[in-house]
């Protein structure tokens, strides 16, 4: 049994235009102690997963129209919020894209760190204060105990990201979602970000699943890959397999827009077009629209996720191989 077991998951928003599906029939696997990488471009559907997995997302608007989310044998869809507020923060915790927005700016960090301490162990005030500069201490804060004072405008970016990290693993979760943990971070504090979660990994021996849309932290990090496109997963493969080889022509679209040392371009290679509305979206291969390989039979139906040795991809030329 895996740590975490989500099946044929599909989610949706109620709009003025009517219900619109954001993902759907979206499965996927974690097993303790992996790191699981979601890669695609913004609005493929991979933070509106992970809000459904931890339940987070206002209902209205937002509705589960079907699928299974089980943690540890435990479903959660359908759990009170008083139970899912246990399990969020000791079972699974996420560290959120934007630690300024995240962080609430008239709160100290140390303070922010202990309620969630608070929430989930009946533990003294000192001992709350020691968990906390134990948290701040081990994402590698200088001045910890200093900082336990500070607010957040008072830290930089790559301070207040190693703060979300701190907070989310103050209660020593078994599963850390990461989404996009080094957005807006320049690309030395991006590397010792994920440095760090590396290394906790290792320490805790947790499962972490790290949402983004860039493939270098991808390659970085992921043992194994999940590619999204338009609310549906489009490959999923080992990280060495699909750097090897990709097999979805979404998937080395996005590695050919990578640059490489080797290049010598003026312009960088680019993915024709965008990502279809939620409520427009074609009723064939959603990817179809941007693909120079398409051919008639694209249009006529979703292909399903084929291939072998726990590397599949939704493309009529993989079926037809």
């Amino acid at each position: 049994m895996s740590l975490l077991e989500v099946r044929r998951l599909t989610t949706a928003f109620r709009t003025g235009r009517g219900e619109v599906t954001a993902i759907e029939d979206i499965s996927l696997d974690i097993e303790a102690g992996e790191i699981l990488g979601v890669v695609g471009e913004s609005g493929s559907g991979k933070s509106v997963t992970a809000l459904t997995v931890m339940g987070l997302l206002p209902m209205p608007p937002a509705r589960v129209v079907a699928g299974s989310v089980r943690f540890g044998g435990q479903e959660l869809l359908g759990l009170s919020e008083m139970r899912m507020e246990r399990i969020r923060g000791a079972g699974i915790s996420m560290v959120f894209q934007e630690p300024m927005t995240s962080l609430n700016p008239v709160l100290t960090i140390g303070e922010q760190i202990m309620e969630t301490v608070r929430a989930h162990e009946g533990i003294s005030a000192r001992a709350q204060r020691e968990r906390a500069l134990e948290m701040l201490e081990r994402v590698g804060i200088p001045s910890a105990a200093r900082r336990l004072t500070d607010y957040p405008h008072q830290l930089s970016g790559g301070q207040r990201q190693r703060v979300m990290i701190a907070m989310a693993l103050v209660c020593r979760p078994k599963l850390l979602i990461a989404d996009e943990p080094t957005t807006a971070l320049d690309v030395t504090i991006q590397a010792q970000v994920l440095d760090l979660l590396m290394d906790l990994r290792d320490e805790l021996g947790m499962a972490i699943m790290i949402i983004t849309h860039n493939m270098g932290v991808i390659a970085e990090t992921a043992d194994r890959v999940l590619v999204m496109y338009a609310g549906r997963i489009v490959e999923e493969a080992p990280v060495a397999g699909l750097f090897d080889r990709p097999m979805h022509p979404y998937t080395r679209g996005l590695l050919d827009c990578v640059p490489t040392l080797e290049q010598d371009t003026e312009r960088l290679v680019a993915i024709p077009g965008g990502l279809p509305e939620p409520g427009r979206r074609p009723a064939g291969c959603r990817f179809a629209p941007r693909c120079g390989l398409r051919v008639d039979a694209c249009a006529a139906g979703m292909p399903p996720l084929v291939g072998g040795d726990g590397h599949r991809a939704a493309c009529i030329r993989v079926g037809a191989a």
